[in-house]
């Protein structure tokens, strides 16, 4: 295991590499206006909501259709500058910083929806399309698009890095709902992965590849996604317990039994606390679960009653139900404003998030040992997680400014680290390696694994310009 994360190194290792104005000339020439040098927007397009920071990209394409994306990509191979790709900037890990300098490609005005296929279950979108958005434009076909990561997140970026979220209990993962991409690969060509099929035997799942590869090996420019009929009957539960324990042992025994059930999401007090001070929300100051149940009304009646006598054996109680779509909103408010309600309760500080998972039956062993780790260390922080598939997250809000408390953080997210990789879990269950976790994807792949990686790449992105320092150094 690497040894614990100091404050010297959570600055981003830069290599920045010259952008030649010619490059420049000849960006400005073919985009025109939209391609921007301006300050403003370089900065605005050169930073996540990590807590790394870099120097902002050279210039800024606008690109509006894979024409332009292949084109611009093109330009910047032929001057070997990295390329990096952009979609709403929510990313956690640092994705979109310009290490190694280089320019970004906006993907945000290329959101449209470009075929929905009622009958086979899909739908086919360009990147810049937000998940909000899609669930807008197919709710009047009585289907939807589960994949939940919290934010307004760009279908295109969710693929990148591999998105889940709240209801991957039920519906899985970016992994699983992706049929088929058109990318762009690092010389400019244009490839199509997959098909509208459900299913393929024919060569490598070059599809698979792509999911999750952090724009290091191509711009994805569509995606062809699977789609699910809205559920018949939907009702949505809070339930608040003595202790984060006893939540965790009640979604295990959930879980072990089969319960159908779509989302089950821990809050701890600490974030229920900021979240009612944010959202003005009245919830009891207690660990809770909030759930969601799909299916017919019979089913999920038969649901609930299961999960209300589980919880009520570990002391759960204050169940508070909602079956109309904005009275579920408002109970799932507090889930969704957890991080800006975090982020507000201590001004100016920066969250330093985790991304751990576990086999479910280890949950509770991981997660407790971290409650106590924290607690003792006096760093303020919140707690939320996606606990039907062991995934949970730590934010430790930090001054930015303090190393002292920087480096206490990290040494917090690399026990918590280690002790997933100890129990056969992972150091990232949805947010990517970006930055952040580059040293830990070696401690849980092994070398073997990362140098396979790192062939990869360099067989596909040659001139290492696809979001260079991402994931792995080469």
């Amino acid at each position: 295991m690497n040894a614990p994360t100091t404050a010297a190194q959570l600055l981003p290792e830069l290599h920045l590499r010259e952008v030649p104005a010619a490059l420049l000339d000849a960006l400005k020439a073919r985009f025109a206006e939209r391609c921007s040098t301006a300050l403003a927007v370089r900065t605005q397009h050169g930073r996540d909501e990590s807590s790394f920071e870099a120097p902002p990209p050279a210039a800024v394409v606008f690109a509006e259709s894979t024409q332009d994306v292949a084109d611009a990509v093109k330009l910047a191979s032929d001057h070997d500058v990295p390329v990096i790709p952009f979609g709403v900037g929510s990313s956690l890990e640092g994705h979109l910083l310009a290490v190694q300098g280089g320019i970004s490609i906006d993907l945000s005005r290329m959101n449209r929806v470009l075929s929905i296929n009622a009958d086979d279950l899909t739908v086919t979108v360009q990147p810049g399309v937000t998940r909000k958005q899609l669930n807008d434009e197919i709710k009047s076909t009585g289907l939807f698009f589960p994949i939940d990561p919290g934010a307004d997140a760009s279908i295109g970026g969710m693929a990148a890095t591999r998105a889940s979220g709240t209801n991957a209990v039920r519906y899985g993962t970016m992994r699983e709902n992706v049929l088929g991409l058109e990318v762009i690969t690092a010389s400019g060509e244009t490839i199509r992965t997959g098909t509208r099929a459900r299913k393929s035997s024919a060569g490598y799942d070059l599809t698979r590849l792509m999911v999750g590869s952090e724009g290091t090996l191509g711009v994805i420019t569509e995606i062809t996604l699977r789609i699910y009929p809205l559920p018949e009957a939907v009702s949505a539960a809070i339930c608040s317990f003595p202790s984060i324990e006893a939540a965790v042992r009640t979604t295990i025994e959930m879980i072990q039994l089969g319960v159908p059930i779509a989302r089950v999401e821990l809050i701890d007090n600490n974030t229920v606390r900021m979240v009612n001070a944010y959202a003005k929300l009245g919830l009891r100051e207690e660990p809770m679960l909030l759930m969601e149940f799909h299916g017919s009304p019979a089913g999920v009646k038969e649901q609930a009653e299961t999960v209300q006598e589980l919880a009520s054996g570990h002391g759960g109680n204050a169940f508070e139900w909602a079956t109309t779509p904005e009275e579920r909103t408002r109970l799932w408010t507090a889930r969704h404003n957890a991080y800006f309600a975090a982020i507000q309760s201590r001004p100016g500080c920066r969250a330093i998030s985790t991304d751990t998972c576990v086999p479910i039956s280890r949950l509770a062993d991981c997660l407790l040992e971290s409650v106590a780790e924290a607690d003792a260390s006096g760093i303020p922080y919140f707690l939320v997680g996606h606990v039907g598939d062991g995934n949970f997250h730590f934010g430790y809000l930090i001054d930015p400014d303090d190393a002292e408390e920087r480096a206490q953080a990290e040494v917090l997210n690399h026990a918590l680290v280690s002790r997933a990789i100890a129990l056969e879990g992972t150091c990232s269950g949805e947010h990517g390696i970006g930055l952040h976790k580059m040293g830990f994807l070696v401690d849980e792949a092994g070398v073997g694994a990362v140098d396979m990686m790192r062939t990869i790449k360099r067989a596909l992105d040659p001139k290492n310009i696809m979001n260079p320092g991402k994931i792995f150094s080469l």
